[in-house]
């Protein structure tokens, strides 16, 4: 065994000289590889741009990569990171497209409810317009039933409608019997036949229709021109005789349905000035309203009263059947909120 005493000088003195060959410039010159290979150490390369980006570098605009068309598909050729830092599209991190995703949904929502509000606010706008209209309709037709309810209760009178008697019944009793021309010329008034109508009924006695217009009379504005109507029989003579006129012709102002009957005797005083003779009381509304009165489909709206009477009457001591109607026409009047509107006719007719 070798001792640290038992080296010789020769061996310091080596090392000394060894040591003093290693001056500054020795030691701060390049190593070789199999310098550093044979030291076994680490051996520092240097650095280099491309594989430690400046910081600076990396915050600049990112370039998309190539696209390079083979033939078929569009291939992105594979990039390294370069000197700006560059990712394929690929790569992007997960939440990134997640984040992208929800926006692009939430654009959607947005448009829809958008669309939703305006398609809301024109219905919302339409039903608004609708519900006033059918609210000023309503209540002009409830106004024209107020109207006609007060009329019916108190008799009262319209002030534009004339009450002034302008024509005269003619007497109905005296054409029966006649042939069509002898009516004709004995009721003068301007009488003209506008229309004949041949009747073919089992039973009826009447074979022939003919109306006559009294053009000579007063036109009423809303019921026109008084009319006579003539039933003829096999032989050509009259065997029913009628007659229709507006009640406001005949001096009878607005007044409501049941006051014409109940009060004003309408139906007996018309009859009488046609000759046929009836006593006072002859006639009697239903009690029931509904037994006249015609409403709209709304149940409320009083759209036409109309009732029919009849009966026996002596005339030269043989009995004679009559009959008449009362209408009371509101359309027009509803349609216009003017009571005055009305249509009020009579009917009276004796038979042979």
């Amino acid at each position: 065994m070798k001792h640290a005493s038992d080296e010789t000088p020769a061996d310091l003195s080596g090392a000394s000289e060894a040591d003093e060959r290693i001056g500054l410039t020795e030691a701060f010159a390049p190593v070789s590889d199999s310098d550093a290979s044979h030291a076994g150490g680490f051996s520092y390369r240097g650095d280099s741009d491309d594989e430690y980006p400046d910081a600076l570098d990396s915050l600049e605009p990112q370039d998309p990569p190539a696209v390079v068309f083979d033939g078929s598909e569009p291939v992105v050729p594979d990039e390294p990171a370069g000197k700006h830092g560059r990712q394929r599209k690929d790569n992007v991190p997960p939440y990134q497209r997640k984040s992208r995703r929800m926006r692009r949904i939430l654009i959607a929502v947005i448009v829809l409810l958008v669309l939703l509000l305006g398609a809301l606010g024109f219905f919302a706008w339409q039903w608004f317009n609708q519900s006033q209209l059918v609210a000023a309709q309503q209540a002009q037709e409830q106004k024209s039933v107020q109207d006609v309810d007060a009329l019916a209760k108190d008799g009262t009178s319209d002030a534009d409608t004339a009450t002034t008697k302008t024509t005269d019944v003619p007497d109905l009793v005296a054409l029966l019997g006649r042939t069509q021309e002898e009516a004709v010329a004995a009721l003068q008034r301007g009488a003209t036949v506008t229309s004949t109508r041949e009747v073919n009924e089992e039973g009826n006695p009447i074979k022939t229709s003919v109306t006559v217009a009294l053009s000579g009379e007063p036109s009423d504005t809303r019921s026109g021109t008084p009319t006579v109507y003539l039933g003829l029989g096999e032989d050509g003579a009259i065997v029913q005789a009628g007659y229709s006129a507006a009640t406001a012709s005949l001096g009878y102002g607005s007044l409501s349905f049941v006051d014409a009957v109940e009060n004003d005797r309408i139906i007996e005083k018309t009859l009488q000035e046609a000759g046929i003779a009836v006593s006072e009381n002859t006639v009697e509304l239903p009690e029931d309203r509904s037994g006249y009165s015609t409403y709209a489909s709304d149940g409320t709206t009083l759209v036409k009263e109309s009732c029919s009477f009849n009966g026996t009457a002596d005339i030269d001591g043989a009995a004679h059947e009559w009959s008449s109607v009362l209408l009371y026409d509101y359309t027009t009047a509803n349609a216009s909120g003017n009571l005055a509107d009305t249509i009020r006719t009579i009917y009276v007719y004796i038979n042979a």
